[in-house]
């Protein structure tokens, strides 16, 4: 193991356990978080529909994927999957609040995403499940996942706006 191994599994386990976090807060209330219920409404609120399935999808792509990109399992699946979701994040949430943080701004779920498509193009580190279980992943299908995580976001940033549209009325 060298340093660039180190500092990938620095980055798999804060990152990893940072997404987890955040879906616990979503799935099980955790640390004030607002519980599947609450979660629910936001989604409801945000205009995802059915509200329901998004909730569940997101919190458990932040829980789950977060605690397997921590532990490095399926690493540049989980990584697109989780850039994915940050997409989703900026785009819904934190677009319209400019830059910094303490403005609900993109600043932060920017760099949970940076950290996730870091991760996802490097590959894990030798500290992982998949460098134990000698799981590779090409480098060029790694960036394609990358790429894929990005268009999935960007793909479920319309489906809200699917059913919101009305048509014109005559006079």
């Amino acid at each position: 193991m060298d340093t660039l191994d180190l500092a990938l599994f620095i980055l798999q386990v804060a990152v990893g356990l940072t997404f987890a976090a955040h879906g616990a807060q979503k799935l099980f209330g955790w640390w004030e978080g607002p519980g599947i219920a609450g979660w629910e409404g936001a989604m409801h609120h945000m205009g995802f529909r059915p509200p329901r399935v998004f909730a569940w999808i997101s919190a458990m792509v932040e829980f789950a994927g977060g605690l397997m990109l921590a532990i490095g399992l399926l690493s540049p699946f989980v990584a697109a999957a989780l850039v994915a979701q940050a997409v989703v994040i900026i785009g819904r949430a934190h677009w319209t609040n400019g830059f910094f943080n303490q403005r609900s701004g993109i600043e932060y779920p920017l760099l949970l995403g940076a950290g996730a498509a870091a991760l996802g193009l490097a590959g894990p580190s030798a500290l992982s499940i998949d460098a134990a279980l000698g799981f590779v992943v090409d480098p060029t299908m790694r960036a394609a996942l990358v790429i894929a995580g990005i268009v999935a976001g960007l793909v479920v940033l319309t489906i809200p706006r699917l059913g919101t549209h009305t048509r014109p009325t005559s006079a």
